[in-house]
């Protein structure tokens, strides 16, 4: 799951920020446990391995996506109706029809169901550098109830986890409208932890 990032890291000249959403949050969380990078920011993350939040809207959505019944390796394809529920639901309808055209693809089940791995799991207790969780308050796949509960789990009270809920921001909250305020708020975020490493302009 890691290797393909941790080579690329590894030929840096410095640890960098690394800024995942959904299943990269994920990776971004896992990175953080290796001491991978200077700065996380966990945007509608998947959890990792024992994190759990009762949310009706997150069965609906992630069921499919997992076959259960089905071989690992087959592919998933989400219609447009599951694009527009699961993902989408802020957008306008005809941006909703533009990037299911420009950006579904068949996701491979193998690399969804490892979310579900000893591969993803987190020692929470563990010192990370600091890392940021933002939610969206419309997410219907990884809802703010979801996002909240990863963030608590996290224990180390010397290293800095911090959480912000972004209301109306579904699942698709980087094509928004509002994703020129949602990096603003990132990028300050980021320069509060003077980072040695890296200088920001407003």
């Amino acid at each position: 799951m890691l290797k393909v990032y941790t080579d690329c890291i590894a030929q840096l000249p410095a640890k960098p920020i690394v800024i995942g959403h959904s299943y990269g949050g994920l990776i971004v969380q896992l990175l953080l446990q290796q001491d991978a990078a200077e700065a996380g920011v966990a945007i509608e993350s998947a959890p990792p391995l024992g994190v759990v939040a009762l949310s009706w809207t997150l069965v609906r959505s992630v069921l499919p996506m997992l076959g259960l019944f089905s071989s690992s390796k087959t592919t998933f394809l989400p219609s447009f109706t599951q694009w527009q529920y699961a993902i989408a639901n802020g957008l306008p309808l005809a941006d909703q029809e533009s990037s299911y055209e420009r950006l579904v693809a068949p996701e491979s089940k193998k690399v969804i169901r490892e979310a579900l791995s000893l591969r993803a799991r987190v020692d929470f207790r563990r010192p990370h550098a600091p890392l940021l969780f933002l939610a969206g308050g419309t997410d219907r796949i990884m809802p703010p109830a979801f996002n909240r509960a990863n963030f608590q789990r996290y224990r180390h009270a010397q290293s800095v986890t911090d959480y912000h809920e972004l209301p109306g921001r579904c699942h698709a909250m980087l094509g928004q409208s509002t994703w020129r305020e949602d990096a603003t708020f990132v990028l300050r975020w980021l320069s509060k932890m003077e980072l040695a490493t890296v200088t920001f302009r407003a």
